[in-house]
């Protein structure tokens, strides 16, 4: 079992911000910007492209609920969709809160936030991924 699925199962601790059945989003713990959040299938498949059409679909529809929340709880212009990284063989989708394309730069400083910071800023995207699931 690979890190994400253990941090999906509640094995590791996570920053949850949603989750269904199929899938589990939760706060990057090495944030680009305050919100940066990770779309994962509960389902371990290394690479985003060798899901099944209709899995790949209805991940895609989690992750778009995912960032309807993200900017409710963060305002921002956009909110970034990324499928990049290679250290963990299991696929997953970055969404970041943006208001520049200077905020989804990967390069820079990562943000040092408090659990404090941290478990707020989930708190918030669940509570308004929560609400969209009651509307």
């Amino acid at each position: 079992m690979d890190i994400f699925s253990k941090i999906a199962a509640g094995e590791i601790p996570s920053y949850k911000c949603a989750e269904s059945d199929e899938f589990y989003a939760f706060l990057d713990i090495n944030p680009v910007v305050k919100g940066h959040t990770l779309v994962i299938p509960r389902r371990e498949v290394d690479y985003v492209f060798d899901m099944a059409d209709d899995e790949l679909a209805r991940f895609q529809l989690f992750a778009k609920r995912v960032a309807r929340a993200i900017r409710t709880a963060f305002p921002c212009r956009k909110v970034a969709q990324v499928v990049l990284g290679l250290e963990v063989p299991h696929a997953h989708i970055h969404l970041l809160p943006m208001n520049s394309e200077g905020d989804v730069d990967f390069r820079r400083d990562k943000l040092q936030l408090s659990q404090q910071e941290m478990q707020q800023a989930a708190d918030s995207i669940l509570a308004a991924f929560k609400q969209q699931t009651a509307e």
